[in-house]
């Protein structure tokens, strides 16, 4: 979940640090929207497009993408609109940082890029709350009510419980209340403080390539998954918690 992520950018401090000088940072996977043809924009104006499909995504440019970051390459993202449903032609650059927290609805689904996390994180929320905040975001972006609604129960909600809810499974941590869940945030806190200090355990180590974790450590009300990428010096932590 977003708001997760930025509250842990918040208590670490990197969110008042110069992107180019941040030791973290955040990246969305809502960045990596595919390009529309102009029937799905058309469809995606009235209501009609599933944004929570796993097709809806481009796999290929964030995969290429997260691995460069692995390797600690400066990237340039996408910057999509979601009031018009498209890519546009400005990009953010993100610069070489020690830790990434990647965070969207199925950032577990895809086999090529979960395996890449060192720490994967699933963000657990009450389905009223996902609701509402979905209704509240939408509202904001010029939607009407009814579209919002319409499209929640069409499309938002059965593709939570057929893609997204399946890859609780491959969470090493579940984080319920997301961030009303100051205790399990504040671990996660001072696990990248550890990391950035260079104090990394063996069972971080032993995460490397995403399939020889020896260890998991629970937080405290475990009930959700995130991950982190490792790659040498460099970490990047997973959180797959925004409400859709």
């Amino acid at each position: 979940q977003s708001t997760v992520c930025e509250k842990i950018m918040e208590l670490l401090g990197q969110n008042e640090v110069e992107r180019r000088q941040r030791k973290v940072h955040i990246l969305s996977q809502d960045s990596f929207y595919k390009v529309l043809t102009a029937e799905q924009q058309a469809k995606a104006l009235k209501g009609q497009y599933n944004f929570d499909h796993p097709d809806a995504f481009d796999n290929d440019l964030m995969h290429t993408t997260l691995k460069n970051i692995v390797e600690g390459k400066t990237v340039e993202v996408p910057t999509y609109d979601f009031v018009t449903h498209s890519r546009l032609a400005e990009t953010v650059v993100v610069y070489p940082a020690d830790v990434v927290l990647f965070e969207g609805i199925l950032v577990f689904y895809n086999q090529d890029i979960r395996d890449m996390f060192h720490l994967r994180l699933f963000v657990d929320t009450d389905s009223d709350v996902r609701l509402s905040r979905r209704v509240l975001r939408d509202m904001k972006r010029g939607r009407d009510l009814e579209q919002i609604l319409t499209q929640y129960t069409t499309f938002v909600k059965p593709a939570f419980e057929e893609f997204c809810l399946p890859t609780k499974k491959y969470a090493d941590v579940i984080i319920p209340r997301g961030v009303d869940n100051m205790v399990a945030i504040n671990l996660i806190v001072q696990h990248i403080q550890d990391i950035l200090n260079g104090d990394i355990c063996k069972w971080q180590r032993g995460a490397m390539n995403g399939h020889g974790r020896t260890y998991k450590r629970p937080f405290p009300e475990q009930t959700e998954s995130s991950s982190v990428l490792a790659t040498g010096k460099r970490s990047h932590l997973e959180s797959s918690s925004r409400p859709h």
